[in-house]
């Protein structure tokens, strides 16, 4: 790394000092280590595949079969990492869907690659199901293309639905996405939803606005400063007929059956924005919709860890016992599916929650060692695998089969809940915005006068260093 000095005067030299530091710190962190790449045909033996490494700032890195070692565990089934080529075959249709499904096969192939019947089921609740759901929002909106109606009736939405589960299988998808991801049929037809055809929506709904806040999605604010989504919810309650209440500020839909009439209109939206947009934008737009929702909760199932509670309550200091209680319950629960790194920081604190409020108050995460990564399914070896917050997908190649990508900034300590309480937990930092131009007489005062020819120095310094890094 290639250092510049400039010799300031001593008049001010703890602030131009700051300003060094400050500058040198930004460029340090476009400082990346990358992985060394086997030879062509070459396969690593276990001792070349790399580790983890302690600092500094990663890549993602795709892990795809030809960089798994060897499963050593003979007998036993292998790991959800490993090749897998899915068989395909032409499906059989009911032949009662008015539909040319060639027209949106490059969604359908995403959603076949997505859940692939071999990882389907580690991956359904960050890839599978988002992009199977987004696949019947679009195709309802394509449906309506070719109608004046935004939903599907009972009848040709059970026979469209059966086509769609049957080309996803043919191409090598879970077979039984409807019960896993918790979908049927009736998704399509609008439900208890009131308002249904397309002339009756647009004279409802500003759909101006819908679509200026919906056809871009932002994946950087939306999740934490929400514009789509709002704009949903505000279309779904115009064409609810629901009367919402005011309470302490905030809107209450009160009975459960308006509840679920909401989310049937929330589905009538979605099909209003999908026949608006291109395909690919659409499912661009859904897919990140959808990571904003999962990254809200930690999918794991948490059984009672008494074993746990019982080695390691009143401890003080590291315990054997305790250690060895909480890495066995720890392995079985990264066994469930890979999460996001999101995902893995509610998850740490759920489980601490649940510690704390069973008398284990000692940071047993730091006693123990235990990682983020430990809360997801191990990749492969013992490297813990996160995947990224923002949607990812499935890549399929015909020599090597299914990767995925696995974020490489996980190798942290599992945060230990801070009070007994998860309920205000949350990953959006404050707003941020920049401060105020200082005035001449705050600048006096904190020292940091900033002449012509000081300034002059420091605007060439940051040239400079822009050629450097």
């Amino acid at each position: 790394m290639k250092v510049l000095m400039l010799d300031f005067p001593l008049s001010g030299s703890f602030c131009h000092l700051r300003l060094v530091i400050a500058l040198w710190l930004c460029s340090y962190q476009n400082v990346v280590a990358l992985p060394l790449l086997p030879k062509p045909g070459q396969i690593p033996s276990t001792s070349e595949l790399p580790s983890s490494p302690n600092s500094a700032t990663f890549q993602p890195i795709e892990i795809s079969p030809t960089m798994i070692p060897h499963y050593p565990f003979h007998g036993e089934p292998l790991p959800p990492m490993y090749p897998s080529f899915p068989k395909t075959y032409d499906p059989v249709l009911t032949g009662r869907c008015p539909v040319n499904f060639s027209v949106i096969s490059s969604i359908t192939a995403k959603t076949a690659s997505d859940c692939t019947q071999s990882l389907s089921t580690v991956v359904g609740n960050v890839i599978c199901c988002p992009q199977f759901n987004s696949l019947l929002h679009i195709f309802q909106g394509f449906y309506s293309n070719h109608s004046d109606t935004l939903v599907l009736q009972n009848a040709v939405a059970d026979d469209c639905f059966k086509d769609i589960i049957s080309i996803l299988a043919s191409r090598g998808a879970n077979s039984s996405l409807s019960s896993m991801c918790s979908v049927k049929s009736s998704n399509l037809t609008g439900g208890s939803c009131p308002v249904k055809d397309i002339g009756t929506f647009e004279n409802a709904v500003n759909t101006s606005k819908l679509l200026e806040s919906c056809s871009t999605v932002d994946p950087l604010k939306e999740c934490c400063r929400p514009f789509c989504q709002p704009a949903i919810s505000e279309a779904a309650l115009q064409i609810s007929g629901i009367k919402m209440t005011l309470s302490d500020n905030k809107n209450i839909v009160e009975a459960p059956s308006e509840i679920d009439t909401l989310n049937d209109c929330k589905g009538v939206v979605y099909s209003w924005i999908a026949r608006k947009l291109r395909f690919e934008d659409a499912n661009t737009a859904f897919r990140l919709l959808s990571s904003c929702k999962v990254n809200k909760a930690c999918p794991l199932d948490f059984k009672q860890p008494s074993e746990v509670i019982n080695a390691c309550r009143n401890l003080a200091a590291p315990s054997p016992s305790c250690c060895s209680s909480l890495n066995a319950y720890i392995t079985g629960i990264q066994k469930q599916m890979l999460i996001t790194n999101r995902q893995a920081i509610i998850c740490a604190a759920v489980f601490g929650y649940m510690l704390q409020k069973a008398g284990v108050m000692t940071n047993v995460y730091e006693l123990c060692d235990v990682d983020l990564k430990d809360f997801s399914l191990q990749a492969y070896g013992q490297e813990g695998c996160l995947l990224r917050s923002l949607p990812a997908d499935l890549v399929y190649d015909n020599s090597t089969g299914f990767s995925f990508t696995c974020d490489l900034n996980d190798n942290i300590a599992a945060p230990w809940p801070s009070s007994l309480s998860v309920t205000s937990l949350s990953l959006c930092a404050p707003e941020m915005s920049l401060p105020a131009l200082p005035t001449s007489q705050t600048l006096g005062s904190s020292g940091c006068h900033l002449d012509g020819v000081h300034f002059l120095l420091f605007t060439i310094l940051i040239f400079v260093s822009t050629l450097l890094y």
